[in-house]
């Protein structure tokens, strides 16, 4: 039978996942393998050095560099708060004296007599690094952080803006083409994770950050609002750092997409449960997808659990979505894979596939423009 790869949208009722969550620089890990998180438990932490201050204090009192050291008002290490004088003038008979301000809090580095400058450094900046998913810790990398495994409901979603966020799971809807709007969005929705239909319209995506929702998940968003959420064109860069309130994934696509029927139901089977969402995507060489992780305790015990590994095949029979026009966003089966390489319009040789939409229709599509759903 015809095999072939092709990078996965991941949707499990129920997997085993493990999440590495490692610190950016060294620094200390505060929790041993086999202990258990929740998701705000903090797992490992570390201090980013301060930036560094350079004052020419020398010109600031017009002395030559190497008149500085004697009048220096702090050593080598010491620490200094913002507007305490780093150099004083021994002034006329005492008086008349002149002196230079620190500009900010932190330590006295160094002095140049040949520069006149003085350095600084700035109080460094905590690190901390949180568990992110209710789970255990199965393993430990020294200095570095931990892996955690967590066990539950794992879906992907195809883009998102916003970095890691929790709450408990909140469906808005019972049609999963209807559209979330303002008025579904509630004063006490502060911190949940709200789930809509095809798409959230900028007023209820608006709606959702003025009450504190940590994260709105829906089948599409306009691509017009995503330029006034973030104030730009997107580009290509990977997503996640966007300084937003409100977490947003979309499991379809841009436009008003009905959400796929299965990741709908799955999402309501799951209501009133804790889940962590992360909007980070990159669509790029090494694909980083969306996701919304549901940990089920009782899932534990479950011997339908199916380990989350990657590389499993497209074959005849797979679900997959387009991801290119003019089909993009659009759900089928597998029902052919081809050997041989086929022309396209762009006169390019590819490998291709046969999809059977939803519809009935089909289309012979480049491997490269589907994505695999898998259950």
């Amino acid at each position: 039978m015809a095999h072939a790869y092709t990078p996965g949208l991941r949707v499990s009722e129920m997997t085993v996942l493990r999440k590495d969550r490692r610190l950016p620089i060294k620094g200390d890990v505060l929790v041993n393998v086999g202990d258990v998180v929740t998701s705000d438990t903090v797992v490992a932490n570390t201090f980013l050095p301060g930036n560094v201050q350079l004052i020419n204090v020398a010109s600031k009192l017009g002395i030559p560099p190497q008149d500085l050291p004697p009048i220096m008002q702090k050593g080598e290490g010491d620490t200094i708060k913002r507007g305490e004088p780093l150099a004083t003038t021994k002034g006329l008979f005492g008086m008349f004296k002149s002196n230079v301000p620190s500009p900010c809090d932190g330590t006295f580095e160094s002095v140049s007599t040949v520069t006149g400058q003085v350095i600084l450094r700035e109080p460094p900046t905590p690190i901390e690094i949180d568990a992110y998913v209710d789970g255990r810790v199965v393993d430990v990398f020294e200095n570095e952080g931990v892996a955690v495994e967590v066990t539950g409901t794992f879906i992907q979603g195809i883009f998102g803006v916003g970095g890691e966020k929790t709450g408990l799971l909140t469906i808005r809807t019972d049609d999963p083409g209807r559209p979330l709007t303002a008025d579904d969005i509630r004063d006490d929705d502060a911190g949940r994770i709200i789930v809509g239909g095809s798409h959230v319209t900028w007023e209820g995506l608006q709606r959702a950050m003025e009450v504190g929702a940590h994260g709105v998940v829906v089948g599409g968003f306009d691509d017009p609002d995503l330029k006034k959420l973030l104030g730009k064109d997107l580009g290509v860069a990977i997503t996640g750092h966007e300084n937003v309130t409100t977490t947003l994934v979309l499991t379809e696509g841009f436009g008003e997409i009905a959400m796929a029927h299965g990741t709908f139901e799955l999402l309501k089977k799951r209501d009133g449960r804790k889940a962590s969402i992360n909007g980070a995507t990159q669509i790029r060489a090494g694909v980083i997808r969306p996701e919304i992780v549901i940990p089920i305790e009782e899932a534990q015990k479950s011997d339908e659990i199916a380990v989350a590994e990657q590389g499993t095949g497209l074959d005849i029979g797979s679900s997959i979505r387009a991801i290119r026009a003019p089909y993009f966003g659009r759900l089928g089966e597998v029902t052919g894979l081809p050997n041989e390489l086929q022309k396209m319009e762009s006169e390019s040789m590819v490998r291709v596939l046969k999809v059977k939409f939803a519809d009935g229709e089909e289309a012979l599509l480049p491997r490269a423009n589907v994505e695999m759903i898998e259950r």
